[in-house]
């Protein structure tokens, strides 16, 4: 038809309004002299079948190639990860992400510490929960570990478990202004939690803080932030059964995915690289450091010291003394007298109970307690 009104004598563009279409499109069907070839046909690919769940899995916010990879290879897809990553490639357009800025450092030198905040659905109830994200500077050697709070004292316990499980200590520890680590900034220089540099001092280490609104400074932890998030707790709402159950899934995920990932920009496995890295940190002391709130009470006329919302005994002889009060971060509480010795010990209470009492405490003030008897001939006279 393009050709029959051409010889005509018709213009390219009466041509192309007759068709509706584009110009450029006539001109090149003459210049081709035939009808366009046909487009060949698409090979099916190992994928389709699954393409609906790659689909449902990115609206439920992961898009992390590999655990969507994990999850059809339970379904059963025996396609390859590269197939999978060119179908979300053009996809991730629709995610914005935003960069960090790393720099590298010497092996051993350090470790940069952050928080991260995520919901999960624990023992049937959803809650936050406070992940507490420690990364090696040099290898990328990954430790997580889940919290019910993100104060100074499990800062400091998560720290100490990370130096036990990377077996060493670094040289200097890079963390957040948060009050746990820094006071605040002054003369341009921060000024440390004092329970802070005495965990620096205990272990080595000299304490680093990122400048305010500087967190990039940290960007290898920020990195990994986001990674745990979009690897290991991937999902909106992941479920687990209690604390040691998410705890036991994050330290296998540490030990068989993150701790074992080859690292593009670098060019190398975080095994090859902690290999290196792990001989140069400092070991860790003998003594490992006390991460309990400290606090005291004056004990109750009737025998009790208040923590919280709840009264715990502690023996009679005690009365109106000052106890030091030590509650573990394992929910083990501990009273001791001045000289040291520890007199009680409970297991704090998180549901109803309001009062936890334990009979020997009491003992010695019972038997001070007199109770006048009368015979029923008296209250007859009466």
């Amino acid at each position: 038809m393009i050709s029959e009104r051409r010889r005509q004598g018709v213009f390219l563009k009466d041509i192309a309004a007759e068709l509706g279409v584009h110009p450029k499109t006539v001109r090149r069907a003459l210049k081709r002299g035939s009808e366009p070839p046909r487009r060949p046909k698409r090979r099916p690919s190992k994928l389709d079948p699954y393409k609906a769940q790659v689909d449902a899995l990115l609206a439920d916010g992961i898009w992390n190639a590999e655990v969507i990879f994990r999850h059809l290879q339970q379904a059963g897809y025996s396609g390859k990860l590269s197939i999978l990553r060119d179908y979300i490639r053009p996809k991730r357009q629709l995610r914005p992400s935003a960069g960090t800025v790393r720099y590298e450092t010497a092996p051993g030198y350090q470790l940069q510490h952050d928080w991260a905040e995520r919901y999960i659905v624990l023992g049937g109830v959803r809650r936050k929960v406070y992940l507490a994200v420690n990364v090696l500077g040099h290898s990328r050697a990954l430790h997580v570990v889940a919290m019910e709070r993100c104060d100074a004292e499990h800062t400091y316990e998560a720290i100490i478990q990370a130096f036990e499980t990377f077996g060493g200590v670094a040289a200097t520890v890079l963390v957040d202004n948060q009050k746990s680590a820094v006071i605040q900034w002054a003369a341009d220089r921060p000024r440390f939690n004092r329970r802070f540099q005495e965990l620096a001092n205990h272990y080595g280490f000299a304490p680093k803080a990122c400048r305010p609104r500087r967190a990039q400074t940290k960007g290898k932890v920020e990195r990994m932030v986001h990674y745990v998030a979009d690897n290991a707790l991937a999902g909106r709402e992941p479920r687990f059964d209690d604390w040691d159950d998410l705890n036991a899934h994050l330290q296998a995920w540490c030990q068989t995915v993150a701790n074992r990932r080859f690292v593009r920009e670098l060019g190398e496995a975080v095994p090859e690289r902690f290999c290196r890295e792990q001989p140069l940190l400092s070991d860790l002391p003998r003594q490992r450091f006390d991460t309990a709130y400290r606090e005291q009470r004056v004990v109750s006329m009737d025998a009790y010291v208040s923590v919280g919302s709840v009264r715990y005994s502690v023996p009679g002889h005690l009365v109106g003394q000052r106890l030091s009060l030590r509650i573990q971060l394992d929910g083990w509480i501990e009273l001791a007298d001045l000289s040291g010795q520890v007199v009680a010990r409970h297991r704090q209470s998180r549901g109803e109970q309001r009062v936890v009492t334990i009979a020997e405490h009491h003992a010695a003030l019972w038997q001070q307690v007199r109770v006048q008897s009368r015979s029923l001939g008296y209250y007859a006279e009466a």
